[in-house]
């Protein structure tokens, strides 16, 4: 769509485009139909209806990325808490001497019953095949800040996902607009001949 705006709509769409929404170029909403069709590049109404809708693909395409993204950090969140949670709470044991018992999950509903005694160690599964040990306040530091990250990261796909939404609709509508004007071109040359 950023080809298909004049030279100033295209500059500030630029600059929108590098600070804010993840990179999602704004699509231009054509106020004048007919002046846009006069350029010489858009002469053909189905060729541009063609671009138009290359584009609502790839909003459609980046809305499908973000929309998993979403879900990812959605399964994410509920997981850093508890992780959280557990270190909270071994830290709170920490002094007492006592053992604290737990199950660990082994496989898919198979538990195996542990007593672990107080430690200022807790090792953290990273992903991808890393675990690291950390201490406690150490952990307890990382998973807070991979909370308010992953927080800040669905509301940021959120706000992608309204802009993203406000994009598609603006090329959709344009297209009808465009597909319109090729209609009146038509019927217009018809009745002339």
């Amino acid at each position: 769509m950023m080809a298909l705006a004049s030279e100033e709509d295209s500059k500030s769409a630029k600059k929108m485009k590098s600070t804010s929404h993840s990179g999602i170029p704004e699509a231009v909403f054509l106020e004048d139909v007919d002046a846009f069709m006069q350029k010489p590049e858009n002469a053909d109404p189905t060729a541009v209806v063609q671009r138009l809708d290359e584009q609502h693909n790839k909003y459609k395409f980046m809305e499908l990325n973000l929309l998993q993204k979403k879900k990812r950090l959605r399964s994410q969140i509920p997981d850093i808490k508890n992780t959280l949670e557990i270190v909270q709470h071994m830290r709170s044991k920490q002094g007492s001497g006592e053992e604290m018992d737990t199950q660990f999950l082994l496989a898919d509903q198979v538990y195996a019953k542990a007593s672990i005694p107080p430690s200022e160690r807790v090792c953290l599964w990273l992903g991808a095949n890393v675990m690291l040990e950390y201490t406690i306040e150490d952990a307890e530091s990382l998973l807070t800040s991979n909370l308010s990250a992953a927080r800040e990261s669905l509301l940021q796909v959120d706000t992608d996902l309204d802009f993203l939404r406000d994009q598609y609709t603006t090329t959709e509508v344009n297209m009808a607009r465009v597909y319109n004007y090729g209609v009146k071109k038509r019927q217009g040359a018809q009745s002339a001949s």
